[in-house]
């Protein structure tokens, strides 16, 4: 069995614990996901099944797709509603359009910093870990690219928006920075992926589902490929087809 199975994963569950799971149910050598999400998130994680995992850097490129909603009014230390609350400002002066504006300013080329609960890395340590032992550290800023945002309910103090982002993007950022954009401070307090580049939430399973309904939403290979733009040569070996 070699393919990609789109999962939805769960609130509360980890990216590792998806894949855990539909390893054990199908009895797989090798599972691995495309693209991490955070616990509070749901929605699109591809999981490549065995062989498919060689192909994995060729299958999680693309623009992801995100439903978030967010709070003002009170910012975090993990830029969610997980985390220690840190401050709490009146955003009653925040007006709808003021919420657009700073929307709006997000699109295009940025630089983003990470979030210190993150798993990125800093002389080998993930940042979570020194901020779970109280450390801040100096992040450097990422460049990524927005390529759309749109409001999809503003109700005061809360706000739902839809983000078409590169890869590496971090949601929580972009809540917790429109907070300081708008100086009341804010917090990401759902979020879910309903397109992984190629893959979509509508073709997604949840990862508790049975042996037997895994095994029809598996994708092939070779059709998830096609999809990707990715050659592959007599040997196994995989290229991008030139556009």
């Amino acid at each position: 069995m070699n393919g990609i199975i789109v999962a939805d994963k769960p609130a509360g569950w980890t990216s590792h614990d998806v894949v855990a799971k539909v390893k054990r149910t199908l009895g797989a050598k090798k599972v691995g996901h495309l693209g991490t999400l955070d616990p509070l998130a749901t929605g699109v994680l591809p999981l490549v099944i065995n062989g498919a995992t060689r192909y994995a850097r060729f299958l999680e490129g693309g623009l992801k797709v995100y439903e978030a909603r967010m709070r003002l009014g009170v910012a975090t230390d993990t830029y969610d509603s997980t985390g220690k609350v840190l401050a709490e400002i009146d955003p009653s002066g925040v007006k709808e359009d003021d919420v657009r504006s700073a929307l709006n300013s997000f699109v295009g080329q940025i630089l983003q910093v990470p979030p210190m609960f993150s798993a990125i890395k800093r002389d080998g340590v993930p940042l979570y870990k020194l901020a779970r032992a109280g450390a801040v550290v100096e992040r450097q800023a990422k460049e990524i690219t927005i390529t759309a945002i749109e409001a999809v309910a503003i109700e005061l103090p809360d706000v739902a928006f839809k983000v078409w982002a590169s890869r590496g993007t971090y949601v929580r950022s972009i809540c917790h920075d429109m907070g300081a954009l708008l100086g009341c401070g804010g917090h990401m307090t759902a979020l879910r992926r309903v397109g992984c580049g190629i893959f979509s939430i509508d073709e997604a399973i949840d990862p508790r589902a049975c042996m037997e309904e895994l095994t029809v939403s598996l994708m092939p290979l070779d059709v998830a490929l096609l999809s990707a733009g990715v050659k592959v040569g007599a040997h196994g070996q995989a290229e991008l087809a030139a556009l």
